[in-house]
């Protein structure tokens, strides 16, 4: 999330700090452990920060996170580019794999009785 300062100074990122030094220091809060600060690292420039910091948002919270930038990430409801790329490793292995965001136990206990089903017959 940029803001600009109201003095029309420079760009500020979401878990970013500006080192006196000049570099810049990237934090995210983890609320798995009450909150506690986990240190992303220092980098050169304040959008390198900002994308460790949103690297490691996604990882926590995933599509709930709020990012520096947004549109480098999936959003729910778009083709995914991990599941096809996924699917193609699975063809080379012989395996077709597909990833589906939310199965229910009617859903789920469909799939597997078509694939024991489909294991009987051959």
């Amino acid at each position: 999330m940029k803001e600009q300062k109201e003095g029309g100074g420079e760009v500020r990122y979401r878990g970013v700090r500006r080192r006196p030094w000049g570099k810049f220091a990237a934090e995210i809060r983890d609320s798995t452990r009450h909150g506690a600060r986990v240190w992303l690292g220092t980098f050169n420039s304040a959008e390198e920060a900002a994308r460790a910091y949103d690297r490691a948002a996604y990882a926590m919270r995933g599509s709930l996170a709020i990012l520096n930038f947004p549109n480098e990430y999936h959003t729910p409801g778009t083709a995914s580019s991990s599941a096809s790329s996924s699917m193609a490793e699975g063809d080379q292995q012989g395996k077709q794999v597909i990833e589906l965001e939310y199965l229910d136990d009617k859903l789920l206990e469909d799939l597997l009785d078509s694939e024991d089903k489909k294991n009987k017959k051959t």
